[in-house]
């Protein structure tokens, strides 16, 4: 059963000394950055030691002013916690391919040599990016039978059997008439969206949603207002006013209005208020979209999501999107809705009629994992895997707090959010992880606020107890190194108290 209030957000506590620190250091960045632009353009280009290309004479600058400060002056000082290359299965552990800086440039090239870390970075919810047997067999029988890719699109010559089998999959897995799939998640939203509202219509869309509901979002031509995260209330205010206002300028009633949300919203690590949102897109008369891209296949006793795991039923969200690229160690997205929507999205939208789909052994994989997970294969593996998922993710949850970090999000989500506000700690805390073998994920602004830097932590099905506890030692040692235990110097307990 889920536990206490799902998805109640709160914001962190950034404490006095952290949020001083914070805006102080990027200050000092900013000064010296500008500082250095201005010797720089004074000095002969024969004397500098890194070349920074200029624009064409005559030419307005081809990258943004600020951007290009920012890129230049604060993310290339730290990019090599970024962009690490792998050279193996994004399982339980991970190779990584070490790099070194070009010390004439921004550039890195590689050493030669890898080193094989716990992965505690990758999407790999359920632990099916690993080579299973039998699943790995669907992915090949589908490269067999149809080849890499189809060269087509959907709409001419690109579809194909393994496209058919798994829209049939999802569809009856979430218990929705129809489904269509796309080559990519990202795309799946920035395509659909302009096909589902236009010009007189009203998105709103919460206030933490991902970049792809923005771009789509934003290429529909539809009035967007943004809501607080997670807050039916102010959703319910926002609609009521909406709708009492009707359209700029005319004040005509709005043609729709779409509702757009998030499952799990995965630099939170928090789970949508879904039950009370659905009460309010009902009351309103609202169209409710769902983004399940980080809670397909890990929320739920059978992996349907947060409709199963908070007891909503799925004909109470008109549009279900989801991800193949996380829980199912595949690639591409889905839509599942009705019929009638189903056969007007593939009538306009551009992911179905210009874009390539998704490759058949992707396909191949997806299915078969489905059938896992439905228990069509004739095993429980799906239960177990989902069960020990959870497992894992509460007791690295308790780990964390009990050693003294600042851990947000909700108990029952896989993705943990852990506190580091200053930005000399996101490169301190990667760094320190990386050479105690551990492959992390630090997020900064913009992605998040400017004091609110953290890093995010992925829990698998695929990591055993040991593994689990063996991160949270080292993370005990590199919290107290890089003073991220803002809740107090504690120390981690026993493994045997921690799973009491």
């Amino acid at each position: 059963e889920p536990e206490g209030l799902m998805g109640t957000h709160t914001e962190p506590n950034v404490p006095y000394i952290a949020a001083v620190t914070t805006y102080f250091g990027y200050l000092v960045l900013f000064v010296f950055g500008y500082l250095r632009d201005l010797v720089r353009a004074r000095v002969p280009e024969k004397w500098l030691l890194k070349k920074v290309g200029k624009n064409k004479e005559g030419f307005a600058p081809l990258l943004s002013d600020y951007e290009d400060f920012y890129t230049r002056r604060l993310y290339d000082r730290i990019q090599d916690c970024w962009n690490r290359p792998i050279c193996s299965a994004p399982g339980a552990f991970i190779d990584l391919m070490l790099r070194e800086r070009n010390p004439t440039s921004s550039t890195f090239k590689l050493t030669g040599k890898t080193r094989q870390c716990l992965n505690l970075g990758s999407y790999n919810y359920l632990g099916f990016a690993n080579t299973e047997s039998d699943v790995t067999e669907r992915a090949l029988a589908a490269l067999e039978a149809h080849g890499v890719g189809t060269t087509s699109p959907r709409a001419e010559l690109g579809t194909n059997a393994s496209h058919l089998e798994l829209e049939s999959k999802i569809a009856n897995f979430l218990g929705k008439p129809a489904a269509m799939v796309f080559g990519m998640g990202f795309a799946t939203n920035s395509t659909i969206l302009p096909a589902l509202i236009g010009k007189g219509g009203l998105i709103i869309s919460d206030g933490l949603n991902h970049a792809s509901i923005v771009t789509g979002a934003r290429a529909s031509g539809a009035k967007i207002k943004v809501f607080k995260h997670n807050d039916p209330q102010d959703l319910a205010k926002l609609l009521r006013h909406s709708i009492a206002e009707g359209q700029p300028r005319t004040h005509r009633p709005w043609t729709k209005i779409l509702i757009c949300v998030e499952g799990i919203y995965s630099m939170e690590g928090e789970i949508c208020r879904l039950p009370e949102i659905v009460a309010v897109a009902k009351q309103y008369k609202a169209y409710l979209y769902l983004d399940e891209a980080h809670s397909i296949g890990a929320m739920g006793g059978t992996g349907r999501g947060v409709c199963e795991h908070l007891g909503v039923p799925t004909d109470d969200v008109d549009i279900l999107m989801g991800t193949f690229t996380k829980s199912f160690g595949s690639m591409g997205g889905y839509i599942a809705s009705s019929k009638a929507v189903i056969a007007h999205l593939r009538k306009v939208s551009p992911g179905w009629n210009h874009a390539c789909p998704m490759a058949p052994p992707c396909c191949g994989q997806s299915s078969a994992v489905l059938e896992i997970l439905d228990g069509k294969d004739g095993t429980d593996r799906g239960h177990n895997r989902i069960t020990r998922l959870r497992r894992n993710s509460k007791l690295f949850r308790r780990g964390l707090e009990a050693m003294g970090c600042e851990v947000i999000g909700d108990p029952d989500a896989p993705v943990i959010p852990v506190m580091l506000y200053n930005p000399s700690k996101m490169p301190a805390f990667s760094r320190e992880c990386l050479k105690r073998n551990l492959a992390v994920v630090v997020v900064g602004f913009p992605a998040t606020a400017l004091i609110t830097s953290r890093v995010r932590f992925c829990v698998s099905a695929a990591h055993t107890e040991e593994d689990v506890y063996e991160a949270l030692k080292a993370i005990d040692d590199v919290a107290y190194r890089v003073m991220i235990k803002y809740r107090g110097n504690l120390h981690l307990p026993s493994r045997e108290a921690l799973m009491a």
